[in-house]
């Protein structure tokens, strides 16, 4: 089980927030699940600003600034709100078992919207670029 797990949303926003969760432990259903309490949080729009804010916040922190990526970021936060859309589930762990395709086929969810690699491309990284296949939302 991801070690995100092992806290409740709230220990979990605020350890990242506070750059006190360990950035070894921050994986990509970590991503998700804090997409997900943002949204559920704040709405869609001020949940994807926060998001960034606090995400550009913690890996410039980690030293990892160079990874971070506004196209995938805020088209991830498009993709778990477009689920949760669907979903009548009231907890990450419950929502991302019915939507294991954000987790276990993430790279082939954004390749259904995207005709080019988001994860590689440097224009990707410092601005975000509109699906050009298919929209999230």
């Amino acid at each position: 089980m991801q070690k995100h797990f092992n806290l409740s949303d709230s220990e979990f926003k605020a350890q990242f927030i506070n750059c006190e969760f360990n950035p070894a432990n921050f994986s990509h259903e970590a991503h998700l699940r804090l997409a997900w309490i943002h949204i559920n949080e704040y709405g869609f729009d001020k949940g994807v600003e926060e998001f960034q804010k606090q995400l550009l916040k913690f890996v410039d922190f980690s030293g990892v600034k160079d990874k971070y990526n506004k196209t995938l970021t805020i088209a991830a936060l498009q993709a778990v709100y477009h689920f949760m859309q669907m979903s009548d589930k009231d907890n990450f762990k419950d929502f991302i078992d019915e939507h294991q395709q954000l987790n276990d086929n993430f790279k082939e969810l954004m390749a259904s919207h995207y005709s080019f690699d988001i994860f590689n491309s440097d224009k990707a990284k410092t601005e975000f670029i509109e699906p050009d296949l298919l929209p999230f939302v």
